[in-house]
């Protein structure tokens, strides 16, 4: 006999018992995500702590996890390499071969860019690495784009600083916990980064699209010169990132702009390394042998011609007036009398 569609759980109190537990943790968890919705919107700072502490209980296992994923990943590489060893041993050596030629040319550039910075009295600055991370989650779907490392402010790392990887720059800090931090990702739509192209330096500035792409708008309007491939690096212009990171590569052209794919992608990126805040140095013109904005030395360039002086008539010097005389002892002071008159 068939059971009947609608089976009910009669007086068993082991499905009864189910059927309750199931109900309780249905409305716990809608109560739980209701509660954190109206925290989030009435309260931020109060849903960033409860965030910051759940981002704490939840390292240790993501942590795990992750190890286990890149520790499957790495034995399968493993496996695939055994197979594979005799056919890439002739290319490796073919490529050995050329990277040696390569190497050569590239340390007779080192050199002579070593000989061109010490002439022009140019200094090399990169911000002092913080910290050594794990990036042991992203969000790879939603329109917000974050992700979370295993280091935090007990490690140093503060809000605001920038965070790269080995092939181009992940993003900045976005907030802290004692062991955990949060990342804001460059394909963020929150993320404004100053880019500049990397042959010519053209400057421009890169936005997320929140679709693991970002926006390369450029600052002046006008034709746009972007080609397919153009590599994008960051300028350092406003600080926190130092200049010369890898961003992105054009994949497409817009009408503003450009659409860039991130060259340092967050979902295949185990370690990343959190560096100081780049502060641009300002550059003293008596240091530099550079003259003053506001000298005369400048001036002339400018300035119009200096014409002939025009010569001020002499002023007219008053006669002396003739020096007052003092009247002898019993000498009479009646004026004199004009000519003609008889005194009386």
């Amino acid at each position: 006999m068939a059971p009947p569609r609608n089976r009910r759980p009669g007086f068993s109190r082991k499905a009864q018992l189910q059927i309750f537990t199931g109900y309780l943790l249905a409305f716990t968890g809608a109560f739980a995500g209701l509660l954190l919705l109206a925290l989030s919107h009435f309260d931020p700072a109060a849903f960033s702590a409860v965030r910051s502490v759940a981002a704490e209980l939840g390292a240790p296992p993501a942590r795990l996890f992750t190890g286990m994923r890149v520790g499957v990943q790495d034995g399968w590489r493993e496996v695939a390499a055994y197979f594979n060893a005799g056919s890439k041993n002739a290319e490796l050596q073919r490529e050995v071969e050329r990277n040696r030629i390569r190497l050569i040319e590239a340390r007779a550039l080192k050199q002579e860019n070593r000989e061109l910075r010490r002439l022009l009295g140019l200094i090399k600055q990169e911000g002092r690495p913080v910290a050594t991370a794990r990036l042991i989650n992203s969000s790879a779907s939603s329109s917000r784009r974050f992700a979370t490392l295993d280091v935090g402010s007990r490690q140093g790392v503060q809000r605001g600083q920038p965070v790269r990887a080995q092939r181009g720059l992940i993003g900045r800090v976005l907030e802290t916990g004692p062991n955990t931090s949060r990342v804001l990702l460059l394909s963020d739509a929150e993320n404004v980064v100053p880019v500049r192209r990397a042959r010519d330096g053209i400057v421009a500035f890169s936005q997320g699209r929140g679709d693991g792409r970002v926006d390369i708008k450029l600052i002046d309007i006008g034709i746009n010169p972007f080609k397919v491939g153009d590599v994008m690096v960051t300028s350092g212009n406003g600080g926190i990132y130092p200049p010369n990171v890898p961003v992105a590569i054009i994949e497409k052209l817009t009408g503003d702009g450009a659409i860039g794919k991130l060259l340092a992608n967050p979902a295949g990126t185990d370690f990343v390394i959190v560096q100081e805040m780049y502060e641009p140095e300002l550059v003293d013109p008596e240091a530099s042998g550079l003259p003053p904005a506001n000298t005369e030395a400048a001036a002339p360039l400018s300035a119009p011609r200096k014409s002939e002086p025009v010569k001020k008539p002499a002023a007219k010097v008053p006669e002396p007036a003739a020096p007052a005389t003092t009247p002898a002892p019993g000498a009479s002071t009646t004026p004199a009398q004009p000519a003609g008159q008889v005194q009386p």
